[in-house]
């Protein structure tokens, strides 16, 4: 059967081959998602190993976190945004995936989140999800269980209100657009654990410290953040 298999994928890479999201050359049978290049180019923060870096700097003085870190830096038109951009908008899931299996690897290899026990999808509304067909906070997830084998916490944090979407918007818009609309269905469900927020692109922050301000006041509970890429402005 694996040979069968084998000439089947064969045939279907013949007409429908697959390409480099992030530089749209054709991927050999050895690439899967990504190919080898951009693999290596990909621009990534080692921000994992460091408490103290630029996406954990978002949040002091704003809300409580045992860390936060970002796996990339986004930029326009560099490596990462098609990446992004195929799993938000083109039903890319594989994308979604690679990006969640190197976070995984990221974060295996760190101390500073060793004894993390869930990991919680940033939620969309699920009008919105309905609509999309999958929450792309969960495929990064899912990506990041396959390497680490953490749980993943998919009903528990809720989006109660359909917003607007961040983009282009200021600050403080952004922040007035998410501010009480996350909430816990079963606080008992995550007391006394360490929760890791999973997000595509961290830019001001403003989603993140919606749900931990949800998430805070739980009974020793512990959040921290991981994002697959971290914006500017």
């Amino acid at each position: 059967m694996s040979g069968v298999r084998v000439i089947l994928n064969d045939l279907l890479s013949l007409f429908y081959p697959e390409v480099c999201p992030c530089c749209g050359e054709l991927l050999n049978h050895t690439e899967k998602t990504v190919c080898l290049s951009c693999h290596y180019l990909l621009p990534r923060t080692g921000f994992e190993q460091h408490a103290d870096n630029p996406v954990a700097r978002l949040f002091y003085g704003k809300v409580r976190l045992h860390a936060a870190m970002a796996c990339y830096f986004f930029a326009k038109h560099g490596r990462v945004q098609p990446l992004i951009h195929e799993l938000k908008y083109k039903s890319n899931r594989e994308a979604g995936l690679f990006l969640g299996r190197e976070m995984g690897k990221a974060l295996r290899a760190s101390e500073i989140y060793r004894d993390v026990s869930v990991l919680v999808p940033v939620p969309l509304h699920p009008k919105r999800e309905r609509k999309r067909g999958y929450n792309q906070s969960e495929i990064i997830a899912q990506g990041i269980h396959e390497v680490t084998g953490l749980a993943i916490s998919r009903n528990n944090l809720v989006r109660g209100v359909a917003t607007q979407t961040q983009t282009k918007k200021t600050r403080e818009e952004r922040w007035k657009n998410v501010k009480d609309i996350f909430f816990v269905q079963h606080p008992e469900a995550f007391a006394g654990r360490h929760l890791l927020l999973i997000d595509d692109v961290i830019t001001t922050g403003s989603t993140i410290e919606g749900c931990v301000k949800a998430l805070e006041p739980i009974d020793g509970v512990r959040v921290s953040v991981a994002a697959a890429a971290m914006a500017s402005g």
